[in-house]
């Protein structure tokens, strides 16, 4: 037996798409920083990505 099948996987604090009517207002403010964040880290990872395949098209260019 696998114990990562037997553990439950943590839910995200903010999916795309789910329902916001049950929501406060304290919660949906979180939510907003939440997802603020991950744009942040979403975009640090884009720019190292970027940088990366910048240097690499360089050392290839002919």
């Amino acid at each position: 037996m696998d114990w990562d099948d037997v553990r439950a996987k943590p839910k995200p604090a903010a999916a795309v798409g789910d329902n916001l009517e049950t929501l406060s207002v304290a919660e949906l403010a979180l939510r907003i920083e939440a997802l603020k964040a991950e744009i942040g880290r979403v975009e640090a990872e884009l720019a190292k990505k970027r940088a990366h395949e910048a240097a690499a098209a360089e050392l290839f260019k002919r």
